[in-house]
């Protein structure tokens, strides 16, 4: 209830805020922040890097190479096969691994292309149920 100030004759309203119930709460949200502040544990991300990636030289490897004008190239073994469309990745891969599911696929792309050509890539072979699929990156030495 507001305070009356009685003055003659006319009563008149005092218009504060209170501010005992406000500053009660802050105290209390203050507390409980710095109680639950030590419990919450940072997310670590731990991104892959190039530098630690294991170069695999004797394996069996199907790559996609997506190139600038944006057609696609099979190589086994390091070896051009043949270009292929879209529609013909999953048949060609399946038929490369030859009933091996953990045969890895490495696309390849030129840095000029667009991002949602490999993605569509990518796209098609997850769809065709391919297990093991990465993307071949360039490290920059030196510079």
């Amino acid at each position: 209830m507001p305070a009356v100030l009685h003055r003659g004759m006319r009563r008149r309203t005092i218009s504060e805020i209170n501010m005992v119930p406000f500053i009660d709460v802050m105290l209390v949200l203050l507390i409980i922040f710095m109680v639950t502040a030590p419990l919450i544990t940072a997310g670590v991300v731990d991104l892959p890097t190039v530098g630690k990636a294991q170069q695999m030289k004797d394996a069996h490897v199907i790559e996609l190479v997506v190139g600038a004008d944006e057609q696609l190239r099979m190589r086994l073994d390091g070896k051009d096969v043949a270009p292929l469309a879209l529609g013909d990745v999953a048949a060609r891969v399946r038929d490369a691994q030859s009933g091996v599911a953990t045969t890895p696929v490495v696309i390849s792309a030129d840095k000029s292309v667009r991002y949602e050509s490999v993605v569509k890539v990518m796209d098609v072979l997850q769809r065709a149920g391919v297990q093991r699929v990465g993307l071949s990156v360039k490290s920059q030495r030196g510079g």
